[in-house]
């Protein structure tokens, strides 16, 4: 990636981070007047998430500065899995607001409390849809743009609280017009329960990173495809790959004629790493290179039930 491209990019992703955090701070302002004159649970949870979510978006921010660094001495992968970890944290607050929703809800189910003033209500949350649709439209794309896992996970946030809030604004009219109090306390059991599903997937997502996971069996017979492609058709063992948090790298071994000398047998190794990066422009390629048909001992006999 060029210089210039990576540039845009942070710049990007920090304009999408500070714009979650603003719009955050607002909606929990909004959402705090509307619980305030209803009186409803499902207002109430909604301005919870919001909580979270400006907490969320400061990690999110922190982290999409961090993750733009360069390799440093003490991190010499760079710090690209800050996201993932943002993503750990963001998730720890969405299970967090959802688990204190969903008590609350049950609890307002038992006492059956009414809700007043809907009408206010339903306004408040209408323009938090609106306000929040924008956001996350504009996320996607930085998210899309930049590779951001970051972004990405505050943009998954914000469309939950599109649904949350459309489904709020339907269990207000229906208070309003019906008077079913309870479809409040009901409202806000969904949105908890959704909550914390989204915490979850969003967890099961970035967790895998940090713990460098291997790369799909697609992108790893594709490593090994290339590798082979070259003029000497070497084989290959003991290859892993991961993700650095937007960069891959693949370490392997190289086997090569024994005979040849130090020099030819680089000069091979850097036509195969050459060969990798003209598909994986980013990736960062670590060669060990050994001679044919000696034994030792090889991790790939160590997994030998894997696929690839």
């Amino acid at each position: 990636m060029s210089l210039n491209k990576t540039k845009k990019n942070n710049r990007l992703k920090k304009i999408a981070a500070s714009g979650s955090i603003s719009l955050a701070l607002m909606l929990c302002l909004l959402k705090g007047i509307g619980a305030a004159f209803t009186g409803s649970l499902a207002v109430l949870s909604s301005m919870i998430d919001s909580l979270s979510d400006i907490l969320a978006s400061l990690i999110t921010y922190i982290a999409v500065k961090y993750s733009g660094r360069p390799a440093s001495c003490d991190y010499r992968y760079g710090y690209g899995k800050v996201e993932a970890l943002s993503a750990v944290v963001q998730a720890m607050f969405i299970a967090m607001s959802g688990a204190f929703v969903l008590y609350d809800a049950l609890r307002r189910l038992a006492l059956n409390e009414p809700v007043q003033q809907t009408t206010i209500g339903v306004i408040i949350m209408v323009i938090s849809l609106i306000l929040t649709l924008v956001l996350v439209i504009f996320q996607r794309y930085v998210a899309k743009v930049t590779k951001s896992k970051a972004i990405l996970a505050d943009s998954m946030h914000y469309s939950v609280d599109i649904m949350t809030n459309g489904a709020i604004i339907v269990s207000l009219l229906l208070i309003h017009i019906w008077h079913i109090n309870w479809i409040d306390a009901i409202m806000a059991i969904i949105v908890a329960v959704y909550l914390l599903y989204c915490a979850f997937d969003l967890a099961k997502d970035s967790v895998p990173l940090l713990l460098d996971k291997e790369l799909s069996d697609d992108i790893r017979r594709d490593v090994l495809r290339i590798i082979r492609s070259h003029p000497l058709h070497p084989e290959v063992h003991d290859l892993r790959t991961h993700d650095l948090g937007g960069a891959y790298l693949f370490e392997f071994h190289l086997e090569l004629d024994g005979k040849l000398d130090l020099t030819t047998a680089h000069q091979y190794s850097e036509e195969v790493v050459e060969l990798l990066q003209k598909v994986y422009p980013e990736a960062q390629v670590i060669v060990h290179q050994e001679p044919q048909g000696i034994e030792d001992d090889r991790l790939d006999n160590r997994l030998s039930n894997c696929r690839v």
